[in-house]
């Protein structure tokens, strides 16, 4: 099963969005959700478990939920407005040799806003087009994730092309991962190495 990013999502009654992150378990290399991006203003992002995909291609990912089932799903964003006071000067008076003349310096509390992630403990957000890094330096962006239906375990990241392979995806076993981040895959080979592995055309539609 493809697990294809930045692609639509259909709901079982209707089109409701796109796939926006996958979240892995980088420790067991499994599958846990996928991040809905609601079609539907204000455009919220959805943390939708593994379980509620039903079919997954390179151009469709379809949920076994409604549109309603998936408004009701835990955000992956969610917007926070931390408090913070600064100090502000009287206007009234000048300042000195660029200091404030205290007691005529005011505090003004302000809300700051601030995007928290809701990514489960121990588990990695990772996005279409995060950087792919060989031993050697950067190959290419990851693309999508193949899975294995039966456990949701991750067996392959498909790689879109770096300079080397021209209009092709690599595809790379998990098990030459070293490690993740949520910007960066690193790998446990060099660039000649990943020149070696088997490479699939692109066939999916462009956005």
């Amino acid at each position: 099963m493809e697990i294809a990013l930045n692609t639509d999502v259909y709901c079982a009654d209707d089109p409701c969005g796109r796939s926006t992150y996958i979240i892995v378990n980088p420790i067991t290399d499994e599958l846990t959700h996928l991040v809905v991006k609601e079609k539907k203003a204000p455009h919220a992002e959805r943390l939708v478990p593994l379980a509620s995909v039903a079919v997954s291609t390179p151009n469709r990912i379809d949920l076994q939920c409604t549109k309603a089932e998936l408004a009701k799903k835990e955000l992956f964003v969610e917007t926070q407005y931390i408090q913070v006071t600064e100090p502000m000067q009287d206007l009234s008076l000048p300042d000195i040799s660029g200091y404030w003349l205290h007691p005529h310096v005011v505090p003004v509390t302000v809300f700051t806003p601030q995007e928290i992630r809701h990514i489960p403990p121990d588990e990695l957000a990772v996005r279409r087009g995060a950087r792919v890094n060989a031993t050697d330096g950067y190959v290419g962006q990851v693309d999508e994730l193949l899975v294995n239906p039966t456990n949701g375990h991750i067996t392959h990241l498909v790689m879109r092309k770096g300079h080397l392979w021209g209009e092709k995806d690599v595809s790379i076993p998990v098990s030459e991962i070293d490690h993740g981040e949520e910007k960066t895959v690193y790998l446990k080979l060099d660039k000649q190495n990943v020149g070696k592995l088997p490479t699939i055309p692109i066939r999916r539609k462009q956005h």
